[in-house]
């Protein structure tokens, strides 16, 4: 996408609360702008040597590639893809591969979880106990293939007083290689970005919710359900000044720091729920993700897709 000379100036910047922070990026590091122009950019993944991110209201996923001057369209549409009413954000959401780098896409219009491969979605989940999903959000897989993915209902005009919502919560599921979908968590007033802990003995959910924007830590037990959820990182008091934007996607890096949006941008928080820095955007800040060798971490952040080069890889690389 071509640069908007109307477009915002992104002014972003390099935050360390604690001396942890310098061995996950480096002093000198500095936040590079590589596309804008989007309404809302999400869900970026690392594929087959290049950078696939959605821009939800659009109904859009975008691709970009190391040496390519702006983004190009890889699918449109990416959520709904036939046109009917009640959606305020139809398109794809989070992305994210299976074990065989299959691309797996959570699509808002299509209230399901899919995979994209030569051309063709598959459905892997677009109902609980009979009833729509609202619109599933994000999504992370365990390494034994379960899928676990968020379901708020943020795609739907009107969100939770939509007609068109079918459960009255909204939850936190997993659906195995099978297709069996079970409902682990359906406390959550707005559950949206999810990752593992390195080990995968934690699910890590983040809260988008305005007036609790938080993190949540569970204990995943042996079965893949998921017990003991408490508080991880308290996000709320982050929300003061210009530093905008709530809790939404998040990844966890091969020590198990957890990189989260939040209020300001990218949040970077020791597995002991410690704040040792922080990307700040400038921008309402969705999601991030590692690419190339693992050591840059990609950022989509409101109208922008951004990228800093980490000391730290991601989990899996």
């Amino acid at each position: 996408m071509a640069a908007d000379n109307n477009a915002p100036v992104l002014h972003a910047r390099i935050e360390r609360f604690d001396a942890a922070f310098d061995a996950l990026v480096a002093p000198d590091a500095q936040v590079e702008k590589l596309a804008e122009g989007f309404i809302w950019s999400e869900g970026p993944v690392w594929l087959g040597g290049e950078l696939i991110f959605s821009d939800v209201p659009e109904n859009t996923a975008w691709r970009w590639r190391p040496g390519m001057t702006r983004a190009e369209v890889f699918l449109k549409p990416s959520g709904l893809l036939t046109p009917q009413p009640g959606f305020r954000e139809p398109g794809s959401n989070g992305l994210t591969r299976d074990a065989q780098g299959r691309l797996l896409l959570c699509q808002h219009g299509e209230r399901r979880v899919a995979r994209y491969e030569g051309g063709t979605f598959t459905s892997l989940a677009d109902r609980f106990e009979g009833k729509r999903f609202n619109s599933p959000n994000d999504l992370c897989v365990r390494k034994n293939g379960d899928i676990y993915f968020t379901d708020p209902p943020y795609g739907l005009e009107g969100i939770n007083d939509s007609p068109l919502k079918e459960l009255p919560f909204n939850g936190v599921y997993r659906v195995t290689p099978a297709g069996q979908v079970t409902l682990l968590e359906r406390e959550l007033t707005f559950p949206n970005g999810l990752a593992f802990s390195p080990d995968e003995k934690l699910l890590y959910v983040g809260v988008s919710d305005e007036q609790a924007t938080r993190l949540v830590a569970y204990d995943v037990q042996p079965d893949g359900t998921i017990a003991r959820g408490r508080t991880f990182f308290d996000a709320q008091p982050l929300l003061t000044g210009a530093d905008r934007g709530l809790v939404d996607g998040l990844k966890v890096d091969r020590a198990g720091n957890v990189w989260s949006s939040g209020p300001g941008g990218i949040l970077v928080i020791s597995p002991a729920g410690k704040l040792l820095g922080r990307i700040n955007t400038g921008q309402p800040t969705a999601n991030c993700n590692w690419g190339d060798d693992g050591g840059t971490l990609y950022i989509t952040a409101n109208m922008f897709l951004l990228r800093v080069r980490t000391l730290a890889k991601g989990a899996g690389w």
